[in-house]
């Protein structure tokens, strides 16, 4: 049998840093779904639920939140961290096995990765390897968007980026019911970056995002949009949400 090549070796900065990648899947389940009887619909709620606890277990971290009526076409999102990207596929190709599968579409889905920060060193050194590693704070509530840059933003001067980054980390800080999850996407999705906030207070949330409106470096905002709402759920009261 001929011997396949073996992947090469990465070599790079890339080698002395670890990261995690990211994925954040958001689910639609067909009305369809809800006009079968509840015994079906607990049948296959409860193999969904057993394949996402069976990850849960394999992958860095697996969490489930409700959109239920906080988005027109969404009804649940799947946050997962892992090592590798394949893992992701092994577990969407389990809930693709799935019975309840015919009746789910992804309508969004978003992948990236952790990454140390350009500019945080200066404000917060200590906070470079956290920013390496997802480590959530267990908040109810989760705000999802993905992210792009003009490309007029990366042609500044890196002391200008600094500088106008230096005024958004500072009005961040004035929030620390909020935590931020930056995460980069170059070259692996059509973004550049996802950003996921947790807080327990959705009112902090709102106040943060306006006052940054008013900073500088906004101008060079491409695209912050569609913006996702998310309540942290079991997935036994996130199947009761959607009708099971």
């Amino acid at each position: 049998m001929e011997k396949q090549p073996q992947p090469r070796a990465a070599v790079g900065p890339a080698t002395t840093e670890a990261r995690q990648v990211v994925g954040f899947s958001f689910y639609r389940v067909n009305p369809e779904w809800r006009r079968l009887s509840r015994a079906v619909k607990s049948k296959q709620g409860g193999e969904l639920l057993s394949v996402i606890t069976a990850f849960s277990k394999k992958l860095v971290m697996v969490r489930p939140y409700s959109l239920v009526g906080l988005k027109a076409d969404l009804d649940f999102l799947i946050w997962r961290v892992g090592d590798r990207l394949e893992q992701f596929q092994e577990m969407s190709g389990a809930i693709r096995q799935t019975q309840m599968a015919g009746y789910l579409t992804m309508p969004y889905t978003y992948t990236s990765m952790t990454k140390r920060s350009t500019y945080v060193d200066k404000l917060d050194p200590d906070h470079q390897d956290r920013r390496r590693f997802i480590t959530v704070a267990g908040s109810r509530y989760l705000f999802v968007y993905p992210f792009v840059k003009t490309r007029e933003w990366y042609q500044l001067p890196l002391e200008q980026r600094q500088a106008l980054m230096d005024e958004h980390i500072r009005t961040g800080n004035k929030y620390p019911s909020v935590k931020l999850h930056t995460t980069y996407s170059f070259g692996l999705d059509d973004q550049e970056f996802v950003v996921a906030f947790e807080t327990d207070s959705p009112r902090d949330f709102l106040d943060l995002v306006q006052e940054l409106r008013e900073a500088k470096s906004s101008l060079y905002t491409l695209r912050d949009t569609p913006i996702f709402t998310c309540i942290s759920k079991p997935f036994t009261e996130i199947l009761h949400d959607i009708g099971a």
